[in-house]
């Protein structure tokens, strides 16, 4: 049963809640208090069901089982690369369908990439992850758990977030900003603001939203063409959000928040890679707050863009760097595993149907 909700979902999906609303169930059914710290620590843990929580009494585990589930994810595939250690997992949600979270080890520590959201509307011609359009959104705590689940897998913990998984977080953005409360919990994962990055594919209105929110996370725009001629090519939400829009709210966002912003920069063979558009991207993006994030381009099957030459990826960066826009190129990993996001998704799919 893929994408319909099972009947679980009319229960309360404890991993969705707070503390202070685990308590606030607790204390209706009558219970102490302090048995909801223990349920959230259990939680936080990685259990599975109320049979994981030995010093919950049975009597109050089989009440919760009544009226409520844990609504963890669950590995149904993992791959890990033996280039550098990046793991790559296929999880699956209480209702059956599939979302991706990629692990990425780092000399400062493990970082993982999450998914927002079952599928993507947005629609980018590169990417896996729109293959089949949008099935639903993630709430607040699926996103929690993915990064729960791997590090429970890990062992070891997992210390940076990125939302640039399967969805786009600002078409999500209320469960986004809840997401944001839960794994900042100092009772929970306590992973900082200034450790989480957001990547948008350019919703104007909610990049304003989020720069009144104030919030130390790192935000990340994906840019991927300096015209907008070019960039409704390979981004169709350009069409509704314009470059001059976009750009307008983010230097918005770097006022009010004093925050730089990354512009991710997907390079495409023959399409946005030669070095008069790298000019063009300097002359839009001078004066800003900003960094460049180069992103040669994955291989789709369905989509037959080619990455760009190492050369051609060296020179669009140089002239970046010349004409005063710090830009580096985003290091490739797990390229033995197939790392990019959606594509585990996309092929369980199509095997299932």
């Amino acid at each position: 049963m893929q994408n319909g909700e099972r009947k679980e979902t009319e229960k309360i999906r404890l991993i969705d809640l707070t503390l202070a609303e685990v308590e606030k169930l607790i204390l209706d059914m009558g219970q102490p208090k302090f048995r909801a710290k223990q349920i959230f620590e259990w939680i936080q843990k990685g259990a599975e069901s109320f049979e994981d929580m030995p010093n919950i009494p049975k009597a109050l585990r089989e009440e919760l089982s009544a009226k409520a589930y844990i609504g963890a994810v669950k590995i149904c595939e993992k791959f890990v690369s033996k280039i550098d250690e990046t793991r790559k997992y296929l999880l699956e949600l209480s209702d059956g369908n599939f979302i991706e979270s990629v692990l990425m080890k780092y000399e400062y520590g493990y970082t993982i990439c999450i998914s927002s959201q079952v599928g993507c509307l947005m629609g980018c011609k590169f990417c896996a992850s729109t293959i089949g359009g949008k099935i639903r959104n993630l709430s607040a705590g699926e996103m929690l758990s993915q990064i729960i689940c791997v590090q429970k897998d890990l062992g070891q913990r997992i210390s940076n977030v990125v939302m640039m998984g399967i969805g786009e977080p600002f078409d999500n953005f209320d469960n986004v900003l809840k997401f944001i409360d839960l794994v900042n919990a100092e009772e929970g994962l306590n992973i900082g603001q200034r450790h989480i990055s957001i990547s948008t594919c350019g919703i104007a209105d909610k990049i304003l939203a989020l720069a009144e929110k104030k919030l130390q996370i790192t935000l990340l725009i994906s840019l991927h063409a300096p015209t907008n001629e070019k960039r409704s090519e390979i981004m169709p939400i350009n069409k509704k959000y314009p470059i001059e829009e976009v750009l307008s709210a983010c230097r918005e966002y770097i006022k009010s928040t004093s925050r730089r912003i990354s512009f991710e920069y997907t390079l495409i063979s023959g399409v946005n890679d030669s070095v008069e558009e790298a000019d063009k991207l300097s002359r839009l993006l001078k004066g800003m707050l900003c960094h460049v994030n180069l992103i040669p381009v994955n291989k789709v099957k369905e989509i037959g863009f080619e990455k760009s030459s190492k050369a051609g990826i060296e020179a669009f960066r140089a002239r970046l760097e010349k004409n005063g826009i710090a830009a580096t190129v985003r290091r490739e990993m797990g390229s033995d595993i197939n790392a990019a996001c959606g594509q585990l998704r996309k092929n369980r799919n199509q095997n299932i149907n």
